[in-house]
């Protein structure tokens, strides 16, 4: 299972993303009299916020919104909490990077995401959202081995991925359901977009989230693929997957109210490698209260060469 201690600080490289320091900026406009009253009497709604800004130069999203927000090119998510009173919009191409512990200008507090409807990546997007000791540890984090820092994200509605480069999410309670439909880097493990900042191969990620709804996955073209430690409060669907690591898909001691499908996929495990290698594996089955089909029926093999089963995946 891929973490950041495993792959040499996954996205961590603390050096490189804490140097993208940056500011969010804003305008504005005024009218005249006649203007104004024309205004009252036939309200226009004001754009969506947007935060924008290069790899070198980011964007950051700060402090409280009332309705929605969107991401434009590269925002970070590393100066205090940000609460969003509507839904959250990772616009095709851009990047949000939420995986810091502390507000960096002061070095204290939190800086934890909440979006109060739905959270949306679109096509060719890449969103690192929230962070945890060991397994996927904060950028900023002063001691990452193991780590001490954590940052959250909470979502109202549901999520919503249509064909994003890479989406990694840890540490979240989600309402509603979340979908991931198409999208990677193509079934090869290089470095691409914002993945190519931090130096890693394109992949997605769901652990230690709280999902009431269902989580569906389908069609994904990547490296690499994990689901952990996840309580789902519906289905999980694993549909046509086709992940270039022989490692994926990692399926590991999620809990699952409903149905737990596997159809399609390249490779499904239930056991994660023990050491750098494929083999040995350690057992990590599932909790399913409904039924579990296609390719995660029964347990995955533990050593190279021998049988599914006999415990269920």
């Amino acid at each position: 299972m891929m973490s950041r201690p495993r792959a040499g600080a996954l996205l961590g490289c603390a050096s490189i993303l804490l140097a993208l320091l940056a500011t969010a900026a804003g305008a504005g406009a005024s009218t005249g009299a006649h203007a104004a009253g024309r205004a009252k009497r036939h309200p226009r709604r004001a754009p969506a916020p947007t935060c924008s800004g290069s790899a070198k130069r980011p964007g950051v999203l700060t402090g409280r919104y009332r309705g929605n927000v969107s991401v434009g090119g590269y925002c970070l998510i590393d100066h205090g909490s940000v609460q969003v009173g509507g839904d959250l919009t990772v616009l095709a191409g851009a990047t949000l990077l939420a995986d810091y512990g502390l507000d960096d200008r002061t070095h204290t507090g939190e800086s934890n995401l909440t979006v109060a409807h739905n959270l949306i990546v679109q096509k060719g997007a890449t969103a690192l959202l929230g962070c945890e000791p060991e397994q996927f540890t904060c950028v900023d984090d002063p001691n990452p081995n193991p780590g001490t820092l954590s940052s959250t994200l909470s979502v109202g509605g549901g999520v919503s991925e249509h064909e994003p480069l890479g989406v990694v999410i840890h540490h979240a309670d989600i309402a509603g359901s979340l979908a991931q439909t198409g999208g990677g880097g193509g079934m090869r493990c290089d470095s691409l977009g914002a993945f190519t900042t931090v130096h890693f191969p394109v992949y997605s990620d769901y652990e230690d989230n709280d999902i009431g709804g269902s989580l569906t996955i389908s069609g994904l073209r990547s490296c690499w693929l994990g689901i952990a430690r996840v309580q789902v409060g519906g289905n999980v669907s694993i549909v046509d997957d086709q992940l270039a690591d022989p490692d994926a898909i990692e399926i590991l001691s999620n809990t699952i109210t409903g149905n737990l499908t596997c159809e399609g996929d390249s490779d499904t495990w239930d056991s994660k490698d023990a050491t750098e290698e494929l083999w040995p594996r350690e057992a990590h089955p599932n909790q399913v209260t409904g039924m579990r089909s296609g390719q995660c029926l029964l347990a995955s093999p533990a050593t190279e060469g021998a049988p599914f089963g006999p415990g269920p995946f």
